[in-house]
């Protein structure tokens, strides 16, 4: 099974990031088969279209998307939207090459407000291209994140998304 863990915050001292990196550093050790993408790092192209020539990283970026089994996808709230990085990340993505695989969402915000609407978009998002989506978001704030260390509630919110996915993507088809 491949496993993808996306960070979807586009800046580069992003909280999300950290999140992710925890995501990303537990599914590995469930699984070698897991990559991270970063985009903080600013590797993604903007999106220009279908006839447009694309770096070899966000190519790779896409490709690593569409040949993971699993999703772990993780944004920051911004204005009540996730993140335009991500969309701009999916809109590479064939939703052709997609149906059956599994996502977990992560999302993180600075406050108490908006986590079910983003839930709602992403999972809109996930339905788009026939992706299962784990039911069970975590919703995480940037308080429980100080200093680049995770909370111990929020780190075992965490491992449970990451288990509960890889046990909803592994189920019989």
């Amino acid at each position: 099974m491949k496993i993808v863990v996306i960070s979807g915050s586009p800046r580069k001292q992003a909280v999300t990031q950290v999140m992710m990196k925890f995501v990303y550093d537990y599914a590995k050790s469930k699984n070698a088969e897991t990559k991270f993408i970063n985009l903080s790092d600013g590797m993604v192209d903007c999106y220009k279209g279908y006839d447009v020539t694309y770096s070899d990283t966000t190519t790779q970026a896409a490709k690593d998307i569409m040949d993971a089994d699993v999703w772990l996808v993780g944004t920051p709230i911004y204005n009540s939207f996730f993140s335009a990085a991500l969309k701009n990340l999916f809109e590479y993505v064939n939703y052709k090459s997609t149906a059956g695989k599994t996502a977990g969402l992560a999302i993180l915000a600075s406050g108490q407000i908006g986590f079910t609407d983003v839930q709602t978009l992403l999972t809109q998002l996930m339905s788009y291209f026939r992706v299962i989506t784990n039911p069970k978001a975590v919703f995480m704030t940037v308080e429980q994140i100080k200093d680049g260390i995770i909370d111990e509630a929020g780190k075992a919110r965490l491992r449970e998304l990451v288990d509960e996915t890889l046990l909803l993507a592994s189920r019989p088809k």
